[in-house]
């Protein structure tokens, strides 16, 4: 490559390189080309998806399931717009995702051009970071601040706008401005863009770049000596460990062994699901609500106390509680902890469970009790399992899926009542098997969740739990896992309607507006796309259907088992406010 051949998406493909990208997720768009070429060039893999919303999902998923960087590539106006939602969940979520966006080119922003919008005004209220190049000696500088800003203190999504012209070569510019030929040429104008254009490229081979590794905030050493001695006088203590404890996936490991060292009967919610199972004898999944009303200590790893937790209203004044988390509005969130440890919550939990001296005992009657209210839900939901529904009993459905998983199984849990009902049935192989939206609930993370989780995870299956409300969102994308090769396996169920909203809805209202589908065959549309599709209306026909299911994708094509569901009360009053 000659240096009249080099452009600025050369530039910005050899920082990602840098920082240890191997994918980023695309829709093509000529505002954004040169990023895409040159990336494909210096050996990064480039998955373009049919919705860009899936892009900046895919590159969130890849962020949570691996230590690489999650990056999306989108173009100028409407492709940026098309991200909001997603970027917007990655915030709430706090996962670090580098959005790259085109812009129109720097001489005719606000003159009229192509998907000319204030972008930097639209995206700085939804990241940490927003900011934009103007010069092709910068982008080094920014890409680098960009990737800082994304891992520091709390992650979260950041924003670079590229404008145009500084990703093309500058020849090609020269054309475009009409500055080749001298004929008809305004001379003022003339001068202008030549020295509009040498500010542009001007010392193009200089580099700015000064990268500097991120660590994760430590503890300071008396507040993990105070917990310590906190947990050592507690008699039934709880720890409710979320998401923002899996922040690094080469230090869950640690983590884990911590968490088994302090020996603190525990709940997962989040990504956090997975990271304990049955047998590690501390781990429960039933009756939190109660538990924690009963617990004499509440140690919070990456929980705020928001809506998931009932603002902290259900917990007694009197219980102490420990909360550990990167920020300081989450650590004080309608509710001040006795002690508030600003720090990551995982290099937290190993500090507390090396200084305490009552790991992993003592807890015997507190173990025995939180066992008993489990066993008690359990029978519950198989009681609730047997239950004639009019179609397939969605509990008994999804426990029979239970047993058919793989230990090398990775699930994707999109939107709804179904996909609720599963996180209480359906458990998680191992530790970061388990991807949902977070906090914001948003529907549609479904596809582009399971493309980057089956890049991280080649040789695993890959399910995405739908249901037939959220699946209608990124359906297309059967025809991104056929062309990539990314054999996921969904299972929608359809209940014809919006199961959570009508429950609710009608019993207040007596009105089921708005809330009825059909049982659509969204089977066959996957056939359309390049997949495979499976009808499902007897539970005797899972077994075979799950073989089938998971030969067909080890074998490279995608599956989509459309199950037809009965109604059930199952999630009664789960609406949230």
């Amino acid at each position: 490559m000659t240096e009249s051949t080099r452009h600025g998406g050369h530039k910005v493909a050899d920082v990602l390189l840098k920082f240890g990208t191997e994918h980023i997720f695309t829709l093509c768009g000529g505002h954004i080309s040169p990023i895409l070429v040159a990336s494909k060039e210096k050996g990064i893999s480039v998955i373009d998806v049919r919705h860009e919303v899936t892009a900046v999902f895919a590159a969130d998923a890849v962020t949570r399931l691996s230590d690489k960087p999650g990056v999306a590539v989108v173009t100028a106006g409407p492709g940026l717009t098309n991200t909001i939602t997603a970027v917007k969940n990655a915030q709430m979520a706090q996962s670090p995702v580098i959005l790259i966006g085109g812009a129109t080119a720097t001489v005719l922003k606000g003159k009229g051009a192509l998907q000319d919008i204030d972008q930097m005004a639209l995206l700085r209220p939804h990241v940490k970071w927003a900011g934009s190049v103007n010069r092709v000696r910068n982008i080094d500088a920014v890409i680098d601040k960009a990737f800082e800003q994304a891992y520091k203190g709390v992650p979260g999504p950041v924003f670079i706008e590229f404008p145009v012209d500084l990703l093309y070569p500058e020849s090609v510019i020269r054309e475009w401005y009409g500055l080749t030929s001298g004929k008809g040429s305004n001379p003022l104008e003339k001068f202008y863009l030549n020295w509009h254009l040498k500010r542009l490229f001007g010392d193009n081979a200089r580099s700015d770049f000064s990268h500097q590794e991120i660590t994760a905030p430590q503890p300071r050493q008396d507040h993990a000596q105070k917990a310590a001695r906190m947990v050592e006088a507690a008699n039934s203590p709880l720890m409710l460990v979320s998401s923002q404890a899996m922040l690094s996936a080469e230090a869950v490991p640690a983590l884990r062994d911590a968490i088994l060292k302090l020996g603190i009967p525990t709940y997962l919610s989040g990504t956090a699901r997975g990271l304990l199972g049955q047998d590690d004898g501390i781990f429960f999944r039933h009756r939190r609500s109660d538990a924690l009303k009963q617990a004499d200590l509440i140690m919070l790893a990456g929980a705020p106390f928001d809506f998931r937790l009932a603002y902290g209203r259900k917990i007694p004044r009197s219980t102490p509680v420990v909360s550990i988390n990167r920020s300081k509005q989450d650590l004080n969130l309608n509710r001040k902890p006795d002690l508030g440890i600003l720090a990551d919550p995982a290099v937290t939990i190993q500090s507390i469970a090396d200084i305490s001296k009552k790991n992993s005992g003592g807890w015997e009657d507190w173990l025995v009790h939180l066992k008993e209210l489990g066993n008690e839900r359990e029978k519950e939901i198989e009681q609730q399992a047997v239950e004639s529904t009019g179609n397939l009993n969605p509990i008994n459905l999804l426990k029979k899926l239970d047993s058919h998983l793989s230990r090398k199984t990775v699930l994707v849990a999109d939107g709804g009542d179904f996909v609720a009902t599963a996180s209480y049935i359906v458990s998680p192989r191992g530790p970061l098997a388990w991807l949902d939206p977070g906090p914001f609930g948003t529907l549609g993370v479904g596809a582009g969740f399971a493309l980057g989780a089956k890049i991280c995870r080649p040789d695993s299956d890959v399910w995405i739990i739908y249901g037939d409300g959220s699946v209608a969102y990124s359906l297309a994308e059967f025809d991104t896992f056929t062309r990539h090769k990314l054999p996921v396996i969904a299972l929608v169920g359809n209940d014809a309607g919006w199961a959570q909203i009508k429950r609710e809805q009608v019993d207040i209202f007596q009105n089921d507006v708005a809330t009825l589908l059909t049982h659509t065959d969204y089977h066959v549309a996957a056939e359309g796309y390049g997949g495979k599709g499976f009808l499902l209306d007897s539970v005797e026909n899972l077994e075979k259907v799950c073989k089938d299911s998971l030969s067909i994708s080890r074998s490279g094509q995608p599956v989509l088992i459309n199950a037809i569901l009965g109604e059930t009360d199952f999630r009664k009053g789960s609406i949230s406010i």
